[in-house]
């Protein structure tokens, strides 16, 4: 089997545990790129919250966000595939957060957007559940987050449920599943997050794979967490990182090191150089 793409989560898998790429993990994509392996980013994070030092590996075109809702070209600076959420599922998910005051985040035009009550509130007290530094890096605080939701609710590309804890979660799952027209996976163990009916990962890889006209043979997907099992799944080679989920682990065909460990540029070395 010769890989050609390769699709890489980026929190947990590239990124180590700070959120850095490491110096190893860059000098591998790179080398990739120059041998001919197309390297795509597949994430959950919205466009905008991607950091700078991934989207300036040389080589690196295309780019997988909001957990498939959206892929964007480098080289264009255009969006090259969208898949929104249905209205009527923005609407149900409002609905609910209202109703059980809960934590609702949701993500248009390439950006994350919260609460601005709760960005000032993490700010002032911090967040004992959650990366208090990297909400307020990457989340863009709006007045009405519902009311903003409702007027762009024709182009969210992926909501986000926050729970203090997974018993919490666990409690609201039921509800949270009601939301029609709606995918549900997680990044995190305390969070759900609601997409269109079919978006994820792997549709999003499908749609490139076909304009690239490549098939599912020659690729290889690397994944931590539940988002990333189906396209590691689906991928000729599906790699779990050491630090996966035990799920993700079980969907995997080769088990790398971990991201603090520089697994990514094991798993590439190993089956792509």
């Amino acid at each position: 089997m010769s890989i050609r793409i390769v699709a890489l989560d980026l929190d947990g898998t590239t990124l180590n545990s700070k959120g850095e790429l490491s110096d190893n993990n860059r000098k591998t994509l790179e080398e990739a790129c120059a041998a001919g392996v197309e390297v795509v980013y597949s994430t959950g994070r919205v466009f905008a919250s991607i950091p700078k030092e991934v989207l300036t590996v040389k080589g690196i075109r295309y780019v997988i966000s909001a957990n498939g809702a959206v892929i964007n070209d480098l080289r264009t600076g255009e969006p090259v595939y969208g898949d929104f959420l249905a209205e009527n599922a923005v609407l149900s998910a409002i609905e609910i957060a209202k109703e059980h005051e809960l934590q609702l985040e949701a993500f248009w035009n390439g950006r994350a957007f919260i609460d601005k009550a709760i960005y000032d509130d993490i700010l002032e007290n911090g967040m004992p559940h959650r990366n208090a530094e990297y909400v307020l890096r990457t989340r863009t605080p709006i007045d009405g987050i519902f009311d903003g939701m409702h007027e762009n609710k024709h182009r969210i590309e992926n909501l986000n449920f926050f729970f203090k804890d997974k018993e919490q979660l666990e409690e609201y799952r039921p509800l949270i599943q009601t939301i029609p027209d709606a995918m549900f996976t997680s990044s995190f163990i305390n969070n759900i997050e609601v997409g269109g009916p079919g978006t994820s990962k792997r549709k999003a890889l499908e749609a490139l794979l076909g304009k690239l006209e490549l098939t599912r043979d020659d690729l290889m997907c690397c994944g931590d967490a539940a988002n990333d099992i189906e396209m590691i799944r689906f991928a000729g080679v599906g790699v779990a990182m050491g630090n996966a989920w035990e799920e993700t682990k079980k969907a995997a065909d080769y088990i790398a090191a971990s991201n603090d460990e520089d697994g990514v540029a094991e798993a590439i070395r190993h089956f792509c150089l």
